[in-house]
């Protein structure tokens, strides 16, 4: 009497273990990591987006990055703002190891803190800071009814005071008269851009204009205004709301400074619908 041998295949890695390598603190860099000044800005804010979400996954003691209200209703923890300092992108080539050092802090019961620290063969290269509070759509597959919403928050957890996150406050609230030197509530607009984002390539898998194509559409922008504009040295970057996809949207440079070489913009819905606020300083402008 013989017996079949079934061939079962050997099990993979759970979402757990790829969630903690996805986290290693270590990148060989190649061609889709760069731009023509170094480290892409576009792709970092992707990756520490990713990390942002792993990590925050793994603070609720959850197996994998999937959100969920107390109702089983799909959350999801949405970029607030963001903040880019002392960056060195320029220095940085193929073939290099990038190193992210990461913390999480939560800021509040509905907000939550990573700070990354970028280093390259030791050498700092800048650090990001990320805040992102949950939300859903009050209205299925509508992008302009996103609100905020509670997740269950680990017992016992302190919170930590941030900067950027009392910023996005202030600013969400009309509350903060001035950031990197301009007034915030300055809405006259001296140069305007217009953009037809692609469902394709600027949304991402919830369906929301996806948070690192604010930043990479103002440079577009910013790159056809001032042609000799060079690497970013510091950014900060508010998001107040959402769009449809075959929505246009539009920049608006508010104010610049040529001695600073810093730039204070916004980006809109055509109804007029600010949905962030952008404020950067680069090596050069014009």
């Amino acid at each position: 009497m013989s017996a079949a041998l079934l061939d079962f295949p050997p099990a993979g890695p759970s979402a757990r273990d790829l969630m903690e390598r996805a986290l290693d603190p270590h990148i060989l860099l190649g061609m889709p990591h760069l731009n023509g000044n170094g480290l892409s800005e576009t792709w970092l804010m992707k990756e520490l987006g990713h990390r942002h979400w792993l990590m925050l996954a793994c603070h609720l003691g959850l197996d994998n990055a999937d959100f969920r209200t107390a109702d089983g209703e799909e959350a999801y923890a949405a970029i607030c703002a963001t903040s880019l300092t002392d960056a060195r992108f320029d220095v940085v080539q193929a073939n290099d190891i990038l190193t992210i050092h990461s913390r999480l802090s939560a800021v509040s019961r509905t907000r939550t803190s990573t700070r990354h620290e970028l280093s390259v063969h030791g050498r700092s290269v800048g650090v990001v800071e990320l805040i992102s509070t949950f939300v859903h759509r009050t209205i299925k597959d509508n992008n302009h009814s996103i609100a905020r919403v509670t997740l269950r928050a680990p017992q016992g957890q302190r919170f930590q005071p941030s900067r950027l996150a009392q910023n996005a406050a202030d600013i969400r609230n009309g509350r903060l008269g001035t950031h990197f030197g301009f007034p915030v509530l300055a809405n006259k607009a001296l140069r305007t851009f217009r953009f037809d984002p692609s469902a394709s390539q600027e949304f991402n898998g919830a369906g929301l204009f996806y948070f690192a194509e604010y930043q990479a559409l103002a440079d577009r922008a910013l790159e056809d205004w001032f042609p000799r504009k060079g690497p970013v040295v510091r950014k900060d970057v508010f998001f107040l709301g959402n769009i449809e996809q075959n929505e246009r949207v539009f920049f608006d440079l508010l104010d610049f400074s040529e001695e600073q070489k810093t730039v204070h913009g916004q980006l809109r819905r055509e109804n007029g619908k600010v949905i962030a606020k952008i404020f950067g300083t680069w090596k050069s402008l014009c």
